[in-house]
């Protein structure tokens, strides 16, 4: 969950950083390209990045059911 984590707050810099480029090309939003980035930045702001917090949950309880399992149960 950790790199989970991780990875979609990378994602949310990234669409971040494709929403502020398309506006500085096209501050108007007069291009149909730069109002669907703008959405699919808010797609994943709004779907995506709150699953953060449940992954960074499940690291925070330590719970250790999965390192407890003897190898040879595998």
């Amino acid at each position: 969950p950790y790199m989970q984590a991780f990875g979609h707050t990378v994602l949310a810099w990234i669409w971040l950083d494709v929403a502020l480029a398309a506006l500085n090309a096209d501050a108007s939003k007069s291009r149909p390209s730069t109002e669907g980035k703008i959405m699919a930045t808010q797609y994943f702001y709004h779907y995506e990045l709150p699953k953060i917090a449940a992954w960074l949950r499940v690291v925070e309880t330590c719970d250790m059911t999965c390192a407890d399992m003897p190898e040879e149960a595998f």
